[in-house]
């Protein structure tokens, strides 16, 4: 059952990995007001998923291996997209966080569920175990508690894991385009780049969690590889644009003007002081000279 609590933590994984990189660009920007349109992102991806996948595990309806890997092919580019545009300094509204966080559960979701319903529906006959469907649980529940916690501080604290998350994000929905269209030819799932499957070995707790977090696999292919590369290194010069992952322009401009406003109240109330001393010094100086002119032997009739 060790590989089905690894296929569990790595679909949770893979999806955590969006969330917690949303979550700290949102902790980190001021944007605290977006968080629960993350959370509902999630929420609606997870409730669909689970839906769909029923329907199409007790429905007559069936989706083939290729539309799975482009419908989740599709969801990994548009999570890339919006992962993007943040790295690019984009400020992005409640809508696109959201829209990134259900692409993200959604890309991993269907096959999740129809994993779950699959053991469920095993359960009920009566040779059947609920034993795998009590193991995938727990490895979402792992990638959940266990990794998403200090995946999200790491986050929070290092600015250049988003744009690796988003590069592994688009690099594998580019994988599964290439296995769903084109698995032949020099840009095909055949074409591989290099394979260190016996150093990384897919069925192993790391091997899991590399592909969950980062979209690594230990064979990819020459294109998925090319896209991934070409899109890391642009992503990382653009990083420290100013809306990034360091303190926002917006933030320091305001403290900048409202301590310029502090100081000049201040100044105002020193020449404010100064005025009235001023005046009165004036006031002082017209009764003395009153008092003069009026003591003169007929001051008043020369």
């Amino acid at each position: 059952m060790f590989g089905t609590y690894l296929f569990g933590l790595r679909e949770g994984l893979a999806a955590a990995a969006v969330v917690c990189v949303l979550l700290a660009y949102l902790v980190r920007t001021g944007r605290r007001d977006a968080l629960r349109s993350v959370w509902t992102g999630v929420a609606t991806a997870a409730g669909l998923s689970l839906a769909l996948g029923a329907l199409l595990e007790f429905g007559a309806y069936e989706l083939t291996p290729e539309a799975r890997k482009l419908l989740g092919g599709a969801c990994a580019v548009g999570a890339a997209g919006v992962l993007t545009w943040l790295v690019a300094g984009g400020r992005a509204g409640a809508g696109a966080v959201a829209s990134a966080a259900f692409l993200a559960v959604g890309r991993e979701g269907l096959e999740t569920a129809l994993f779950v319903w699959a053991t469920v529906r095993a359960a009920a006959d009566e040779a059947g175990s609920a034993e795998p469907l009590t193991w995938v649980l727990v490895g979402l529940a792992t990638a959940a508690a266990v990794v998403g916690w200090p995946l999200f501080r790491c986050a929070l604290r290092c600015g250049p894991l988003l744009p690796v998350v988003a590069a592994g994000v688009l690099a594998g929905g580019v994988r599964g385009f290439q296995e769903a269209v084109a698995p032949g030819g020099v840009f095909g799932s055949g074409a591989v780049a290099f394979d260190v499957s016996a150093v990384v070995r897919p069925d192993s707790w790391y091997g899991a969690v590399l592909q969950g977090v980062f979209a690594f696999v230990p064979d990819p292919t020459v294109l998925q590889a090319g896209v991934w590369l070409l899109y890391l290194v642009p992503a990382l010069a653009l990083l420290p644009a100013p809306v990034g992952f360091g303190r926002s322009v917006g933030v320091e401009d305001q403290k900048a003007t409202d301590e310029k406003a502090g100081s000049g109240s201040g100044g105002e109330a020193r020449g404010d002081g100064d005025g009235d001393r001023g005046a009165g010094a004036d006031r002082e100086r017209v009764r003395d000279g009153a008092r003069r002119a009026g003591g003169r032997p007929g001051g008043d009739e020369g």
